[in-house]
């Protein structure tokens, strides 16, 4: 089973990296949609900049990856997105948050380990 992760990772790992990548870029261009609030321009400009950084990386990921491996990869945006939300926008995060994070994370790697 070791060496099943192993190779799939190797295999996939310069993809692996840029979609996380991108699913940073893609969660820090929303939140910054968000905080612009539809009206300052400067961070719909950044949020905009960031997205398409986003988007840009994960077309590149999907040269070096195999597309089951690392679309599902693109799900850890959302616990990206909940972490730049505590941080950055002071939101909570409760229980139920918690147990989704868990959820998505297992998934990612479940799907992540899988063999190729």
């Amino acid at each position: 089973m070791r060496n099943i992760k192993l190779s799939t990772f190797k295999t996939n790992k310069i993809g692996i990296l840029l979609m996380l990548a991108s699913a940073i870029f893609t969660s820090v261009g929303q939140a910054t949609w968000k905080v612009s609030n539809g009206e300052n321009f400067l961070y719909l400009f950044i949020g905009l900049i960031s997205y398409f950084i986003g988007a840009v990386l994960m077309i590149i990921a999907f040269k070096h990856g195999s597309l089951s491996i690392l679309h599902p990869l693109l799900s850890t945006g959302y616990i990206f997105s909940i972490f730049i939300g505590f941080f950055w926008l002071n939101e909570m995060i409760d229980f139920k948050t918690i147990v989704g994070i868990l959820f998505v994370s297992a998934g990612a790697i479940i799907i992540g380990a899988e063999n190729d």
